[in-house]
């Protein structure tokens, strides 16, 4: 159970979701207010259109027609991922549905769907004022395709609003699981389509499955231990190079020679020379091993 989002804050979560907006007209204030209530709402329902056309599709969606009155959604789902948005507060998309449904939508308490309803507009429960209404132009013949930026933005769209009111993707149904009468939308199941909006809820807003990394993760998570290791394993990489560092032919280090003669030590000779690269490796191998750890 929610408030409705208000227009602005719907616009922000579909577009920091990666939804493509078109916003039509006086799509704000467009609804059917006056004809029943508007809220509290519970989920997010998916139509097919049987429309074909963009801009015949989104007039239909606003407009109406003479048997039911516009706008029939908040927003209409084109073939090319666009989403039209056409009205804001109770429209004409979910007629009367299964009571059972709405407690299971509600409490986000059912299997992979809810329940087959046993009510549909005639003599069940107000859907529009429980639900946000997307139609997806589609001919609704099982045949018609679903290209896949349109597909996306369904999940998308989905995702967005149950993000936003901290919905999972069971908030999000299709018609026919809402009303007995209703047959849509064809072409996809809705158990599928809940599966890529949960995917997508795992993820930050405006994530996209070829993404290699998350937004989040691209930012430097190195600990503090970790820069503490790092900055050892780079100072003793230093060691072994100027320790590596033996004159042509001679194999010896004119420094460290000067050294051990100032302070009156052995000069190093090859095997001494050998054990102080291996000394400093097993250091670096220690804290390439720790760092890995950490």
């Amino acid at each position: 159970m929610a408030t409705p989002l208000t227009a602005d804050r719907l616009l922000k979560a579909l577009r920091d979701e990666g939804v493509a907006v078109v916003e039509v007209g006086n799509w704000r204030t467009h609804n059917r207010v006056g004809h029943g209530a508007w809220g509290p709402v519970h989920g997010s329902l998916v139509h097919h259109t049987v429309t074909k056309g963009t801009a015949n599709t989104v007039a239909m969606v606003r407009d109406g027609y003479t048997a039911l009155p516009g706008p029939l959604c908040h927003g209409m789902i084109a073939k090319d991922g666009r989403v039209h948005l056409v009205g804001w507060g109770r429209t004409n998309h979910a007629g009367g549905g299964d009571p059972r449904v709405l407690d299971q939508v509600v409490a986000e308490d059912y299997g992979t769907r809810p329940t087959p309803p046993t009510r549909g507009n005639s003599n069940g429960v107000d859907g529009n004022a429980r639900f946000y209404g997307w139609e997806c132009e589609n001919l609704g013949d099982g045949k018609d395709p679903w290209p896949a930026a349109q597909y996306d933005a369904i999940v998308r769209v989905q995702a967005a609003v149950c993000r936003a009111h901290g919905w999972s993707a069971k908030s999000a149904i299709g018609h026919l699981e809402w009303s007995s009468d209703k047959i849509d939308p064809r072409g996809f199941g809705m158990p599928a389509l809940r599966a890529d909006v949960a995917e997508r809820l795992t993820h930050p807003a405006g994530w996209s499955p070829d993404d290699k990394t998350d937004p989040q993760s691209e930012e430097d998570t190195m600990t503090p231990a970790q820069e503490a290791l790092l900055k050892k394993l780079a100072a003793d990489v230093a060691e072994l190079k100027k320790n590596a560092a033996v004159a042509p032919w001679t194999y010896r280090n004119a420094k460290l020679d000067a050294e051990s003669r100032a302070a009156g030590n052995r000069i190093p000779d090859m095997h001494g020379r050998i054990e102080q690269l291996q000394t400093t490796l097993d250091a670096v191998a220690a804290a390439v091993a720790e760092l890995k750890g950490a």
